[in-house]
């Protein structure tokens, strides 16, 4: 339920930022401004924001498919409605933490600029991970899912090696730190969580 709400809302102003410029200026995270104009929510913001419908869909298509798997975990392992609260603090604040990289790396750049909840999906895609390691993951046309204990340092992997070429205008930082964070959040909340992980794998 929380996920579907939190899609629908992000779908809602993304498409009106489509149309509105200056919305979806205002909603943009921009490290200058962060740090010289103290625009501190667009932190968070941002992940309202996508840069087309392509990239709008993506992102949503993964949150929907990995978000109701944490949702209730997080439900049955904080009960309710500690488990929603937290569940939606993982999102919101994976926003924020998967941008601080690009906020200290860009905070003289006035041309840097980034929108997308890439990395606050990343979070929730690598907490699903770490409750079900054995899940199938399905890599863009590979017909064959990978399961999650793979795919996890493979695409840490990725992202770190293709940050570091920066070839594209993808936020592969925030990326990585996003997954990480998605890792770190629910072992800080209850540690015996890794417990579960490493049982799953049959440890």
């Amino acid at each position: 339920m929380i996920t579907t709400v939190i899609i629908a809302v992000t779908a809602i102003v993304s498409i009106l930022c489509f149309n509105n410029p200056t919305l979806f200026r205002t909603l943009t995270f921009s490290p200058w401004e962060v740090m010289h104009r103290k625009k501190w929510y667009t932190l968070f913001s941002h992940a309202l924001v996508h840069g087309g419908w392509g990239h709008l869909f993506f992102n949503m298509l993964t949150l929907y498919f990995f978000g109701s798997v944490v949702e209730n975990y997080f439900g049955a392992a904080f009960g309710s409605p500690s488990g929603g609260i937290l569940y939606i603090v993982l999102y919101v604040t994976a926003a924020a933490a998967s941008s601080i990289w690009d906020l200290l790396k860009h905070r003289d750049d006035y041309s840097y600029s980034a929108v997308g909840a890439s990395g606050a999906v990343s979070a929730i895609l690598f907490a699903s991970i770490l409750f079900e390691p054995r899940m199938g993951i399905y890599i863009y046309l590979i017909p064959i899912p990978v399961p999650g204990y793979i795919f996890a340092p493979l695409y840490l992997l990725y992202c770190w090696w293709m940050a570091k070429r920066g070839m594209d205008n993808i936020g592969h930082t925030a990326h990585f730190w996003g997954a990480v964070y998605g890792l770190v959040f629910p072992l800080i909340l209850r540690p015996s969580i890794f417990s579960h992980f490493l049982s799953s794998l049959g440890f």
